[in-house]
């Protein structure tokens, strides 16, 4: 014999999963839906909710409504959010020498240069004499 589970969706327990994750206190929540954070806070405890209460609280948090209706009880919260435009994947490169050493390099070609410029110019100096 089969048995079949019907899966629960606590809609109040959502609704506050949802807030925490979004990082939004009772009150603000509360005062953004135009009821007191004693309301919210029943709401948080019941199990279903009309749907304009639904409604309000789901754009509050910037949500659909289904993720407080079809979120069964259990289940993991995971958002994919975009980088697209904020350039949080943005690549940096990160030399593999060290930026002294290089100038140092420089430094020493351009002086080896500049011996050979006083060299020249010493021999040139000498013929003419």
């Amino acid at each position: 014999m089969e048995e079949t589970t019907a899966k629960k969706c606590n809609q109040g327990a959502n609704i506050r999963r949802w807030r925490e994750w979004r990082n939004v206190k009772q009150e603000v929540l509360a005062e953004q839906i135009g009821v007191s954070q004693a309301t919210l806070s029943g709401y948080e405890k019941r199990d279903k909710l009309g749907q304009k209460t639904l409604d309000k609280i789901a754009k509050a948090l910037d949500i659909p409504v289904e993720a407080i209706t079809e979120l069964e009880q259990g289940t993991s919260i995971s958002i994919v959010s975009s980088t697209l435009h904020d350039n949080a994947g943005s690549i940096i490169n990160y030399p593999t020498f060290n930026p002294i050493d290089k100038i140092v390099e420089l430094y020493d070609k351009l002086l080896q240069s500049e011996k050979e410029k006083v060299e020249m110019l010493q021999e040139i100096l000498k013929e003419k004499k």
